[in-house]
C-alpha cells in the first residue's frame, strides 16, 4: 500500500491496482500548488466529512476519473442528486469492496456543506486490505471509541490530525495512538493556515518519547506500508 500526502487532510491511496483519493482540498491550497488535480487517479474519493477543505475538488476528480464516492448517507445522497455514484455508509458499517473492507468509524467534529447544508456525522475510515490495515482518522477530537478499533482489528499505520484548534493536537494524537494500539502514525491536518501551524520538531520529539514513530510528509511525498 502507498500513501502520498496531497496536502491538508488529502491523501493519494493505492492498494495493488486501485487508486483511492482521501477528502481532496488541494486545488485551493497555496502549500499544494504543485499538485495536478487533473493528473490525479482515482477509482474511489473517501469523504470523511462535508467541510470545505475535504470536499473542494471532489466533483472535478469524479468528473476526471469516474470514480466512486464513499462517505455517509447524507453526503453520498448530495453527490447523488449531482449525478455522481456512490456507496452510503455510517457509523460502524462495513463493506468488501474490491480493494478490501471499508469500516465507517465515529469521530468527534461537525459536518456541513458550505453553503451550510446538513452533511451528516463526520467520520473516519479503516481500510483493511491484503497490503496492510490503514485508519483514517477524519476531523476528530480524542475519543473513548478509538479503543474500540484494535478490537477489530490490528493497524498498521495510523493516519490522525495533530494542527489542534480545531481537531486533537499532537499531544492527544500520541494518547490516540494508544487507544489505537498503533504506533506508527502519519500526521495531517496542520500547517494549512495559521489556526493549525505547529512545531515539527517539537511534535516529533514528542513522539519519539514515547517510542513512538510520527512521520510528517511533504506534499507529494508518499510513504509505503
Amino acid at each position: 500500500m502507498k500513501i502520498t500526502y496531497l496536502g491538508h487532510a488529502a491523501l493519494a491511496i493505492e492498494v495493488g491496482d486501485t487508486h483511492i483519493i482521501v477528502d481532496p482540498f488541494i486545488s485551493p491550497n497555496e502549500l499544494a500548488k504543485d499538485i495536478d488535480i487533473n493528473a490525479l487517479k482515482a477509482d474511489y474519493v473517501l469523504i470523511t466529512h462535508a467541510h470545505q477543505d475535504h470536499i473542494v475538488d471532489v466533483e472535478a476528480i469524479v468528473k476526471n476519473t469516474g470514480a466512486k464516492i464513499v462517505s455517509n448517507y447524507e453526503i453520498v445522497t448530495h453527490y447523488g442528486n449531482l449525478g455522481f455514484e456512490g456507496h452510503p455508509m455510517n457509523h460502524g458499517g462495513s463493506w468488501q469492496f474490491d480493494f478490501g473492507r471499508v469500516t465507517y468509524t465515529n469521530a468527534i467534529h461537525t459536518s456541513s456543506f458550505p453553503d451550510g447544508s446538513y452533511g451528516g456525522q463526520p467520520g473516519g475510515f479503516i481500510l483493511e486490505t491484503a497490503e496492510g490495515n490503514l485508519y483514517i482518522a477524519g476531523d476528530t477530537a480524542l475519543t473513548m471509541d478509538m479503543k474500540l478499533i484494535p478490537m477489530q482489528c490490528k493497524i498498521d499505520l495510523a493516519v490522525l490530525p495533530i494542527g489542534d484548534n480545531f481537531t486533537m493536537g499532537f499531544e492527544s494524537a500520541i494518547i490516540a495512538s494508544d487507544f489505537i494500539e498503533c504506533n506508527k502514525v502519519l500526521g495531517y491536518h496542520y500547517d494549512t493556515f495559521g489556526y493549525i501551524v505547529i512545531d515539527h520538531d517539537e511534535a516529533q520529539s514528542a513522539f519519539t518519547n514515547k517510542d513512538k514513530d510520527l512521520t510528517l510528509l511533504a506534499i507529494g511525498e508518499a510513504l509505503t506500508i
